[in-house]
């Protein structure tokens, strides 16, 4: 969720937008808007982020989280051993 605060924090100036004005056009508090972005939040509705990135011109998507450490199977697709 972190990725998506400094994505809306990033939108809202690109836009010239306040958190304030924000919050307003969204029905939130300035300080929720300012939890979103710095991920202080302890839990935010989907459907807030949603409407945001929405807001912007964007959608929220599930995506496959990567592994922190490589699979058998990858180290197999880049020729691991062949290095």
């Amino acid at each position: 969720m972190e990725h998506i605060g400094e994505l809306i924090r990033s939108l809202r100036k690109a836009h010239k937008l306040t958190q304030k004005a924000l919050a307003q056009k969204y029905g939130m508090s300035r300080a929720t808007i300012s939890g979103i972005e710095n991920n202080t939040v302890s839990e935010i509705g989907l459907r807030k982020v949603e409407a945001i990135l929405n807001g912007f011109g964007y959608e929220l998507a599930p995506v496959p989280r990567q592994p922190s450490r490589p699979t058998l199977d990858m180290l197999k697709k880049v020729n691991f051993h062949d290095r």
